[in-house]
């Protein structure tokens, strides 16, 4: 029997060894399946909504084509559709995040029922943009898209408990908020809170989260880096920017929500707003304090804010109070840049030229003194003797004070002297005897030329002159006789 159980006992020991190599196996793979489905709990959660609200040109497209990455923004009407590529780099995990951007006209808000469900709203981010290049249209434009917001909801009528937990879980996050002290990545999923920190809270103010919507609600500021531009332009003071931020702060505080100042032109927090977005949606560990420092950066995480904080900014406040309305200080600027384009735009010469040629044809014509009187004078031009040309230089007559005639009144007699004189040099020049025309002109130059025994030349040109003026001063002369002495 002994060589027998020697013969068992190894057997019996190598079956043992078989069934730990075949427990450690199961082992493993219990651990590599727990593992696993740990892990796919754990992955990003998909369905998550961004709803993006705000007026016509403030740059909501602009703001979230950046967000995505995309060099290229294409503005839509109605209800756009974009999405967020979220990576989360310690589980290696890629997820997307659904971005509804509402048209700025009022008529497109029926269309918020595609993009949020009684199921999709505690999923949801709400965004509303104000333009800070014009700061006059901010508390009107925030007030109008949350009222917006508060209606859909209203309409999707979620069951009171329901909804009382979803405005508990805002009160909750908003109390919970502490300052972060080391500056650690946004990758790592935020961990959880111990129960004795959960025990630790503050009471909300007065005004705080008074308009609780149930969902995460950021106040977002573009086109900042026109703040420099109201300074120049329109005369706007830090004194404006502290009552505008004053402003925004004490509603973000009613709806419980953060605040950001962007700026895509300089490219200006917007990494901080995207992590911040994913913080709020995934809970992403999230480091960045808040600062109030700079005027055109400012960041102001949800439950950071109090109204002892905004009471600092109302120090500075000194031709204003903070509980005066918001129009009445921050007033719309008169339009002086559309005048000064009208001033600079020059109209085209050819279009200037039509112009003045269609308004000079419509006018009358209106004949000219010299036409009117010329017809009547050559009739009278006569050669008159020499005696008779001086006598009414002597008279009384009132018109004997004309010493000379407007050039307008010689008419064609003036005309004919000229050409007669003309005509005289040529003949004079070529050697003709003269030209028919030239009369007594050519002759009386011909025979001066003859008497000096010289050409022709500027003396008896300036003989010629003042041969002439004597005889414009005759013809005058005569013309202004009276009728009764021309017949006598």
């Amino acid at each position: 029997m002994a060589p027998v159980l020697e013969k068992q006992l190894p057997g019996a020991a190598g079956q043992g060894d078989n069934n730990k190599e075949d427990e450690e196996g199961q082992n493993l793979w219990t651990s590599i399946l727990s593992e696993v489905s740990t892990s796919s709990s754990s992955k990003l959660p998909s369905g998550k909504n961004i709803l993006v609200f705000g007026e016509d040109g403030s740059g909501k497209t602009t703001l979230m084509a950046k967000l995505q990455g995309a060099e290229h923004n294409k503005k839509g009407r109605g209800l756009e559709y974009l999405y967020l590529s979220v990576h989360d780099e310690d589980r290696d995990d890629l997820t997307r995040c659904n971005v509804w951007i509402l048209d700025g006209d009022l008529y497109h808000k029926g269309l918020l029922k595609f993009a949020v469900t009684p199921q999709s709203l505690p999923d949801c981010l709400a965004v509303l943009v104000a333009d800070m290049s014009r700061p006059w249209t901010i508390m009107e434009s925030l007030q109008k898209w949350a009222s917006v917001l508060r209606d859909h909801v209203d309409k999707l009528k979620i069951p009171p408990e329901d909804l009382r937990e979803m405005e508990q879980r805002m009160v909750k996050a908003f109390q919970e908020y502490t300052e972060p002290e080391d500056a650690t990545p946004s990758s790592p999923r935020r961990a959880p809170t111990s129960g004795e920190d959960e025990a630790i809270v503050l009471p909300l103010g007065d005004n705080t989260l008074t308009h609780n919507l149930g969902i995460p609600v950021l106040i977002v500021c573009t086109k900042c880096d026109a703040i420099s531009v109201l300074e120049k332009e329109h005369d706007f003071r830090d004194e404006h920017f502290d009552f505008i931020q004053s402003c925004i702060r004490r509603f973000s505080l009613q709806y419980g929500a953060g605040l950001i100042y962007t700026s895509v032109k300089e490219e200006k927090n917007l990494d901080l707003l995207y992590k911040y977005i994913v913080h709020k949606l995934y809970d992403f560990q999230f480091a960045s304090p808040a600062s109030v420092v700079e005027k055109d950066a400012v960041f102001i995480p949800s439950g950071w804010d109090n109204e002892k904080k905004i009471g600092i900014l109302h120090e500075n406040l000194t031709t204003i109070r903070p509980e005066d309305p918001f129009e009445d200080f921050i007033v719309k600027p008169p339009v002086r840049k559309l005048v000064h384009d009208k001033e600079i735009n020059a109209e085209e010469e050819q279009v200037f030229l039509m112009k003045q040629q269609s308004l000079l044809a419509k006018q009358p014509a209106t004949p000219t003194r010299g036409a009117t009187e010329s017809p009547g004078r050559t009739t009278s031009g006569s050669p008159r003797p020499a005696g008779r040309a001086v006598q009414p230089s002597a008279t009384s007559s009132p018109m004997a004070s004309v010493k000379k005639p407007d050039p307008n009144m010689k008419g064609a007699a003036n005309e004919g002297v000229l050409a007669n004189f003309f005509n005289s040099l040529l003949s004079k020049k070529t050697g003709s005897p003269g030209s028919p025309g030239t009369g007594a002109v050519g002759a009386g130059v011909q025979g001066s030329a003859k008497k000096t025994g010289q050409k022709p030349g500027l003396t008896d040109v300036q003989a010629e002159l003042d041969r002439m003026t004597r005889k414009q001063d005759s013809v005058v002369s005569a013309n202004n006789v009276p009728p009764t002495e021309n017949e006598a």
